[in-house]
């Protein structure tokens, strides 16, 4: 299994404000663990400036080996707005978030490499005031075990951390439970130990 995998994600939204040559840059972030809610969170702050002249934006969905990410130029010159505000996202060590740079024209032409100022700068901004909390990467175990083995494979899981979910008690009885991708090697060798390799683990996707 992989390491244990740190990151941080946004605990609440924010919001900040620079000029750059008479023009309004407004920098929005939010927590947005799927690319839906992305995309829900730029059209929220379309609506809440519809007379701005640009909406720029930049996501990252996930983190690390199972990262996903967007972003728009919006109708800026190419690579001068998109690319940069993404550019400082993946430098941030966050996941699970989207910056919207909304930009009111104030007359003055800002150049290539005025651009990429102006939205890199502001992304950083908003960053800066950003909160965050830390979140662990999980793995989603499913085992399977016998009634006799279900109380002492209960207390092994919950002695490496996992969050049971879900547990059916049918013919067997069938775990399921997220563990932080650290524990999982050592949980699923004691689980045999203590079952004499009865259990059958199963590992699911990241959560």
């Amino acid at each position: 299994m992989s390491s244990l995998k740190r990151y941080h994600i946004p605990s609440a939204p924010a919001r900040t404000e620079l000029r750059f040559a008479n023009s309004r840059f407004i920098g929005s972030a939010n927590y947005t663990p799927t690319v839906e809610l992305a995309k829900d969170f730029i059209a929220q702050v379309r609506a809440e400036m519809p007379g701005a002249t640009h909406h720029v934006y930049a996501y990252l969905i996930g983190f690390g080996a199972s990262l996903t990410a967007g972003m728009s130029d919006a109708g800026e010159p190419s690579g001068t707005a998109g690319r940069p505000i993404l550019a400082v996202l993946r430098g941030s060590g966050l996941g699970d978030v989207t910056i919207v740079v909304t930009r009111f024209f104030g007359g003055t032409l800002l150049g290539t490499g005025g651009l990429v100022r102006a939205y890199s700068d502001t992304a950083r901004a908003v960053l800066d005031i950003l909160p965050r909390t830390e979140r662990i990467e999980k793995c989603s175990l499913t085992i399977n075990i016998s009634y006799g083995n279900y109380p002492v494979a209960r207390q092994v899981l919950e002695a490496h951390g996992a969050e049971i979910t879900d547990e059916i008690f049918a013919t067997h009885v069938t775990v399921t439970a997220n563990l932080p991708v650290t524990a999982v090697d050592a949980c699923t060798t004691e689980l045999a130990t203590v079952t004499a390799g009865q259990a059958h683990v199963h590992h699911q996707n990241g959560v």
